[in-house]
């Protein structure tokens, strides 16, 4: 009610401006999307947590909250790409590295994960490429549909953007990944859809040509996500956690280990005129 002092009640929020529309927003946070409703309940898309949700396994839930849709296939499918794809127990690659330097410096599991994941927004590697593969497939279908021939939309991407996100690999041209993620979706009755094909019509172009670039699993995983109808943006969220069972290990290895004790370097190692490789420990 007294809202209705500052703007009459039909202007939209939209037409707002400014001080006005923050006045609008005062204590006034509309959604569509949950709210906890303390000593009562918790509602998430409008469905009751506790009476509604509760035998939802996690990834399940994860998936409602992203997309709106309850699908315990792709839920199934997730699981199965982080567990192949992403989540590995290595130190050496970045967002490892960065879980395993917080262990060696005695930081906390929480902050360790948190900053694993936030670098694992990486431009090259991670969430980034992720998410273009996908984007490249269903802008690369649509062009496909409409009658454009399969090498000139690829051609078209290089020069535009000098890459195709999904195509390529930095150390080896082969992806060790995409056989175990074929044999799992296949194992789990999904089968290998439109944009799984196209995937590999990409490849098979590239290997007629001469580039290298052949299809790696930010690729593959973009077209079984997109064969289930995921944007760009829903798979994006959820593969924002894809990391994080390969982190962990890191991380509390490197706790287990002498402080400080992982991956040294001596300042003779380091390329620079401003070294002194006798200085003395502790300055």
């Amino acid at each position: 009610m007294i809202l209705d002092q500052f703007f009459p009640m039909t202007k939209q929020p939209s037409a707002l401006k400014g001080p006005e529309l923050l006045t609008h927003l005062e204590d006034n946070w509309q959604t569509d999307m949950g709210a906890l409703f303390i000593g009562e309940r918790v509602v998430l898309r409008g469905k009751d947590i506790f009476a509604e949700l509760s035998d939802y396994r996690w990834v399940e839930y994860l998936v409602f909250a992203i997309t709106g849709k309850h699908s315990p296939k792709i839920a199934r499918i997730i699981e199965g790409l982080w567990t192949i794809a992403t989540s590995y127990p290595d130190p050496r690659p970045w967002n490892n590295r960065v879980a395993a330097l917080a262990g060696t410096t005695r930081s906390t599991g929480v902050l360790a994960i948190a900053a694993g994941i936030a670098v694992s927004e990486a431009t090259i590697y991670g969430s980034k490429p992720i998410k273009g593969a996908l984007d490249f497939l269903y802008r690369a279908a649509k062009l496909k549909d409409q009658g454009m021939p399969l090498d000139r939309i690829v051609q078209d991407e290089l020069k535009i953007n000098r890459s195709v996100s999904g195509f390529g690999r930095p150390i080896l041209d082969a992806d060790e990944r995409i056989a175990p993620v074929l044999n799992f979706i296949d194992s789990i009755g999904v089968g290998r859809g439109n944009f799984v094909e196209l995937a590999f019509e990409i490849e098979a172009y590239f290997k007629t040509t001469r580039y290298k670039y052949r299809m790696n699993i930010a690729a593959l995983n973009a077209a079984i996500a997109a064969d289930h109808g995921l944007s760009a943006d829903e798979y994006y969220y959820l593969t924002s956690l894809a990391f994080v069972a390969g982190m962990f290990p890191c991380y509390i290895d490197a706790l287990d280990k002498p402080e400080g004790g992982f991956f040294p370097l001596p300042t003779t190692r380091l390329n620079s005129d401003h070294c002194k490789p006798n200085r003395v420990w502790g300055n």
